[in-house]
């Protein structure tokens, strides 16, 4: 079985993928697991420190070939607003509620939550059902949890 080496961010340039495979906004936050690709084969992820996937993202087999990670279609609610100040009414609203929300000029995107969707609505926000991949934004509680993308993240001691 063939295994992960490392990983490029989404636009690096690179060849072209031999592969993909199609994970969840909740799935794509990893250190070790089995993926099974489109075509069946299964490669095996291997990395020191977790890392949160987005779309686009390639992983490099050590036979020197590229898997590409691809973001799956979820069920969603769209999110928009009268203006711009009230979009980021709505947003500081679903923050304070903790919830995971992709976060774009115009819209925001969150898991559909029925609930939710009545709490928007009685705001003035305009939700629909959409099916998209989502990349919701990692917040402050999960820092580490990100790409490190050549940049040190390491503690260090101020004697």
């Amino acid at each position: 079985m063939l295994r992960v080496q490392s990983y490029l961010p989404a636009g690096t340039p690179a060849d072209e993928p031999t592969g993909y495979v199609t994970l969840a906004h909740d799935q794509r936050h990893l250190r070790r697991k089995l993926l099974h690709l489109q075509n069946d084969e299964m490669v095996m992820l291997d990395l020191k420190e977790p890392v949160l996937f987005a779309h686009g993202d390639l992983l490099v087999i050590e036979n020197g070939d590229l898997i590409e990670v691809r973001a799956a279609d979820e069920k969603l609610f769209e999110v928009t607003a009268k203006n711009t100040l009230h979009l980021i009414e709505l947003a500081w609203h679903l923050g304070n509620r903790h919830l995971s929300a992709q976060i774009e000029e115009g819209r925001i995107l969150i898991l559909r939550d029925h609930v939710i969707r009545s709490m928007l609505e009685g705001l003035g926000a305009t939700v629909r059902e959409v099916e998209e991949p989502f990349q919701p934004a990692s917040g402050a509680y999960h820092a580490h949890g990100g790409h490190s993308h050549g940049h040190d993240h390491s503690h260090h001691s101020h004697d």
